[in-house]
């Protein structure tokens, strides 16, 4: 059944109204209810978090620069945030196949300096904040997705409608079907993370990146280790540059050391990678049996994983992010410190200038209109004045990883040492990630090593300890525009992108039973919700839809 079909037969929903609607319980949306109740105590907000719980989707390195948080609490210590490893020392490392070169500490350049920062689980810096809020009396909705935006007849955004559970894989409803609920608000604000489901089509309907640059991305894959205590170096920052990326791609890595035994690490590749044979997945594991990492894990136990997009954050590419009834906030809109490694103060003062706008709004009476006063204070704030010191960054390394050592070194080096903030040339993009994979004829394929099981993994095995879920009597969430594509296109000419993209096995050509060829399969539950298909698919077929509220990874310490 359509979902036209299904509220003519089931509906209307259910609605219940609120001052704001704010979906996505990350730092950016938990900001924005936060702020704008300590601003409006009376003000009515709600959250919807998909995750079965606030933060169980959070994944992030993560070293958190405190400034926003100690904006939004500055008595966060004494309310007891989860920031308890300060950073005690940075290593930036060049890695050739099997040796590494350490940077002496005074050629780092500034973005690489964590003095003063905290090495933290986001997971659970999320779970804090979602109890400030409730304790200050925002409404939060875990284990409810935000399937459909909601418009008045004006066309502005007047709410959005969580998804209908109880479907069956035919989209049929089974005896458990529950029509979603309409949540309404005087004002939207959108906090999905990057590449947001309904941020996406936001973007389209308002005509939000109009002369702006194209974003493009990244993939994160992330492990968390629990390692031997005479290995723990607690706040020891290590990021590497260098093998096992070629010329032609993007990637570093990061590693740090938590407090209590545990060390945190993962790879992170731009989404504009040519050769079609790349997998991230493996790639993130064979740079871990290198040296200079097996040296921090080895004789450790792997206790999670995860992986998710990232905005590669160039200011040029941020969209407008107000149109009438609501925002865009954090990394939906595209706020991040992609030089810095950094997104999770981003998000959190971009969700503070949104609170901010609010507020006299609300004051004021008024309801769906644009929220200029956001954008307008993002313009004048110290985040806008940190992304623009960064704005070239990823762009010098899209003309190659020589030049792109050598164009950070002299803007986040040099320039500084003579007084220069910012460099004084802006590079641009327009071309899509989904546009660089080369022909599978014109490039070399890779042979990866197998996984040993102590050090190196399937991505089966990595799946299982995301503790990831999804009913599985459910229509399937990741949607093909043409059946036929898969394999007449990207098979065809890419030999099959989306069985190496995708670090959780989502994606698999088979043999056709009973026939020649062969077919995409699609194993949807095991989708950890990275949205790197949407992104990268060579012809943008695959849709990426939202699934029932609950269902995905439910990640713990990362």
């Amino acid at each position: 059944m359509t979902s036209e079909e299904i509220l003519a037969q089931f509906g209307p929903r259910e609605s219940m109204e609120y001052d704001v609607v704010v979906v996505g319980g990350g730092p950016a949306g938990l900001a924005t209810a936060i702020r704008l109740k300590q601003l409006r105590p009376d003000a009515n907000i709600v959250v919807l978090e998909k995750g079965s719980e606030p933060g169980a989707h959070i994944l992030s390195g993560a070293v958190m620069d405190p400034r926003a948080i100690t904006e939004l609490f500055p008595n966060w210590k004494e309310l007891g945030a989860p920031l308890n490893q300060p950073v005690s020392g940075d290593d930036v490392l060049f890695l050739s196949e099997t040796g590494s070169q350490r940077t002496p500490d005074w050629l780092v350049p500034r973005n690489f300096h964590n003095h003063g920062c905290y090495i933290v689980s986001l997971s659970d810096v999320v779970k804090w904040m979602a109890q400030q809020a409730e304790s200050l009396g925002v409404e939060i909705f875990p284990g409810f997705a935000a399937a459909e935006v909601l418009y008045d007849e004006q066309g502005s955004v007047k709410g959005v409608a969580t998804g209908n559970m109880g479907l069956g894989k035919d989209g049929e409803p089974t005896d458990h079907f529950q029509l979603g609920m309409e949540l309404l608000g005087k004002y939207t604000i959108f906090s999905e993370g990057a590449r947001g489901h309904l941020g996406k089509q936001l973007l389209e309907k308002f005509r939000l990146t109009e002369g702006r640059d194209t974003q493009t991305y990244a993939i994160g894959i992330k492990e968390l280790w629990e390692i031997p205590a005479e290995k723990a170096q607690p706040g020891k920052v290590v990021h590497t540059a260098g093998w096992p990326m070629v010329d032609d791609t993007f990637g570093g890595g990061f590693l740090y050391h938590l407090e209590g035994n545990k060390v945190t690490l993962g790879f992170v590749i731009g989404l504009d990678y040519q050769n079609p044979y790349m997998s991230p997945f493996e790639e993130m594991q064979r740079w871990k049996a290198h040296p200079a990492i097996r040296a921090h894990i080895e004789g450790g136990k792997r206790i999670g994983y995860g992986a998710r997009a990232i905005n590669n954050g160039t200011p040029q590419a941020l969209p407008r992010t107000v149109f009438p009834g609501g925002a865009l906030v954090g990394c939906d809109a595209g706020y991040l410190n992609a030089a810095r490694i950094k997104g999770s103060h981003a998000a959190i003062k971009s969700g503070m200038l949104a609170a901010e706008a609010l507020a006299p709004a609300l004051e004021a009476g008024r309801a769906q209109d644009e929220l200029g006063a956001y954008p307008e204070a993002f313009e004048k704030s110290w985040l806008n004045e940190e992304l623009q010191q960064t704005r070239n960054f990823k762009l010098w390394f899209k003309k190659g990883k020589t030049t792109g050592q050598l164009m950070t070194g002299i803007e986040q080096w040099l320039l500084p040492k003579l007084g220069i903030a910012n460099p004084p040339w802006t590079l641009h993009n327009h071309k899509a990630d989904n546009q660089a994979l080369r022909p599978a004829a014109e490039c070399q394929p890779i042979s990866y090593p197998k996984p040993d099981g102590k050090l190196t993994f399937d991505r089966l095995s990595s799946v299982f300890i995301s503790n990831t879920n999804h009913e599985e009597n459910q229509p399937a969430h990741l949607t093909l525009k043409d059946a036929a594509v898969p394999v007449q296109v990207n098979l065809a000419r890419y030999a099959g992108p989306e069985s190496r993209y995708c670090p959780a096995g989502v994606y698999e050509f088979v043999p056709v039973e009973g026939g020649s060829g062969e077919r995409l399969q699609i194993n949807a539950q095991n989708c950890v919700h990275c949205k790197t298909c949407d992104i990268k698919d060579p012809t943008q077929n695959i849709v990426w839809v939202t699934p029932e509220g609950g269902g995905g990874p439910n990640y713990a310490g990362m």
